[in-house]
């Protein structure tokens, strides 16, 4: 876990899609965030202990593969499992936080600049070695100035907030968005099979909560203490 700093910031920033507007200013309190995707290794643990269910179908599944096709469901009971067994409340992140920890203080398009580069992250144009079949360690691209890694591109991450179609009455305080009866759940990062403008932090997407995908996993956040 990564211990970031409360802060402000301009949400949906340098967004051209109106699914990430209006901008709006948001203030995060501090709070603790994956530094990786949970992995393979990790949902196996999990599994060890009764806590998950067998390994989803994976087309690639090594110890330090970020863990995907899996649902929004299947990542709540993983956080419900990791507060039982370190008696630490663990969540997923508000897509609030999200945004907030992808961008590590910068305004940029991505956060190591306004180009795309070469070989900066994990998906189906970045270029450089790249696996069509499934995601790439966890630890093969540098960490954003949070110490991040995989916030773009990897596997596309659930977060806690129900989907809405922009920002319209969405919280300003990092808080997530919940409208009771939701069936529908937000993804943030894109995935190996994105394109370079769909790993933007900016980037917004969601699924059926009960659903598993074969590009959606996610990381787990708590509050700090």
């Amino acid at each position: 876990m990564v211990r970031l700093p409360p802060g402000s910031f301009l949400m949906g920033q340098g967004a051209r899609d109106s699914a990430a507007l209006p901008v709006r200013r948001v203030t995060v309190p501090g709070f603790a965030l994956g530094q990786f995707p949970v992995t393979v290794a990790e949902w196996q643990a999990c599994q060890a202990q009764g806590g998950c269910g067998p390994l989803p179908r994976l087309m690639v599944a090594e110890p330090a593969t970020p863990l995907h096709n899996v649902s929004w469901d299947d990542a709540r009971s993983y956080a419900a499992w990791l507060t039982r067994s370190t008696g630490r409340a663990y969540r997923l992140p508000t897509e609030a936080e999200w945004e907030y920890a992808a961008r590590a203080g910068t305004t940029t398009r991505y956060w190591w600049g306004d180009q795309p580069g070469v070989a900066q992250a994990n998906c189906a144009d970045c270029g450089g070695e790249q696996n069509p079949r499934g995601p790439l360690p966890v630890d093969r691209f540098q960490p954003n100035g949070f110490g991040l890694h995989g916030m773009l591109g990897g596997v596309a991450q659930w977060v806690q907030d129900c989907w809405a179609p922009n920002y319209q009455g969405a919280p300003l305080d990092g808080t997530a968005r919940e409208i009771g009866g939701c069936m529908k759940r937000v993804l943030r990062g894109g995935s190996f099979r994105s394109g370079r403008d769909d790993i933007l932090p900016v980037a917004r997407n969601f699924y059926d909560a009960p659903v598993r995908y074969q590009s959606n996993g996610f990381r787990v956040a708590r509050a700090l203490e």
